[in-house]
């Protein structure tokens, strides 16, 4: 470990906005001792509460997740915002620009905001992502809001990075409902009609719980749509039913802040469930098992593409595939062989390649 990784733990254990901004460009950048960084890390995390905003492009995802964050700092919280923006198909960078909805606590250095690039990743989020927010973590915000890209279906990854997810749809969107029903919906622990004002909003929260079932939904928020009765109607069901939790449906106005509040006592209530029936610890428990699959499966791959290029480079592979000299299956097999070998030296039989 260099000097300055040596050092950049520590300064981010203390506080110092410069080195989690540091640390996360290494995170993000994948570079030299990135590794050791997080792993020194993760020891100091566990303690954020990660909420995860999901839904189509220009349902207002950056406004709530700005309003969100005003709200947590006056409950006196920390927060962390990492915004995954969409990368670039020429140079795998980020692109930019809804960062300017997030101006509400600008200069506030208990809210720091990080834009990082989806880098094509399916479900939108990179594994430098959940990287970063251990950092955040470590750093010791309470909250981390993580908004996705917003590209549809593939946005299910989220589930395997946020305890609470968030899906939001817009009034009169046909395409949102489209995503729900195409598989977004078992995702959303909350479901968020945003821009409740507008005309069709009675409608697009009417779709959402006849999706959910004919389970009874608390369906609070800045809408005109009976407030009180849904309330009464969530109360008398119960908050936190034994057998799961009931998704709920919310309605706000972001951009005046109207049914904040509200979404915040959903996030909340949804917390309280996961802590009381053990499935936080759960959630946990599968999602490290994902993140060290996932870690394997791309150090055995990065090994395997050495293999490759001892074997003379895979464009002379496809070669001898496509002049019949081989086949695909029996190529794949010769490449493996090298980790076959190591594996059955240390007295462990290999599965069997079908």
């Amino acid at each position: 470990m260099s000097t300055e990784e040596t050092t950049l733990v520590p300064e981010l254990l203390s506080g110092k906005h410069r080195a989690l901004a540091r640390a996360i460009t290494k995170i993000e950048n994948r570079s030299r001792g990135y590794r050791d960084i997080v792993a020194e890390l993760h020891a100091h995390t566990g303690n954020a509460e990660v909420i995860g905003i999901t839904g189509s492009p220009g349902a207002g995802k950056s406004t709530l997740v700005d309003k969100l964050a005003l709200q947590y700092r006056d409950e006196g919280l920390r927060v962390g915002v990492i915004a995954v923006d969409p990368s670039s198909p020429f140079t795998g960078g980020s692109v930019l620009g809804d960062r300017i909805r997030m101006a509400s606590t600008v200069g506030d250095m208990d809210v720091f905001v990080r834009s990082m690039s989806a880098r094509g990743t399916l479900g939108g989020l990179s594994t430098a992502t959940a990287d970063a927010i251990k950092a955040f973590d470590a750093f010791g915000m309470d909250r981390i809001l993580v908004e996705t890209v917003g590209a549809g279906q593939n946005e299910v990854d989220i589930v395997k990075t946020a305890d609470t997810v968030a899906v939001l749809v817009q009034p009169e969107s046909g395409d949102d409902i489209q995503m729900l029903k195409a598989g977004i919906l078992e995702i959303g622990d909350v479901f968020v009609v945003n821009k409740a004002d507008m005309p069709g909003a009675d409608r697009t929260v009417q779709q959402i719980v006849e999706m959910l079932g004919d389970d009874p939904l608390a369906t609070t928020g800045a809408g005109h749509h009976g407030h009180d009765a849904h309330a009464e109607v969530a109360e008398a069901h119960g908050e936190a039913a034994s057998e799961g939790w009931r998704p709920r449906v919310i309605e706000t106005v972001a951009t005046g802040g109207e049914g904040i509040e509200e979404l915040i006592e959903a996030f909340d209530d949804h917390r309280s469930y996961l802590e009381g029936s053990g499935e936080l610890r759960e959630r946990e428990r599968r999602r490290y098992a994902e993140e060290i699959r996932t870690l394997v499966r791309a150090d055995a791959g990065s090994l395997l593409e050495t293999e490759i290029e001892r074997r003379g480079g895979i464009d002379a592979l496809v070669d001898r595939v496509t002049e019949r000299e081989t086949d695909p299956y029996t190529v794949a097999a010769e490449v493996v062989e090298p980790l076959v070998e190591c594996v059955e030296e240390r007295g462990i039989e290999a599965p069997p390649r079908d």
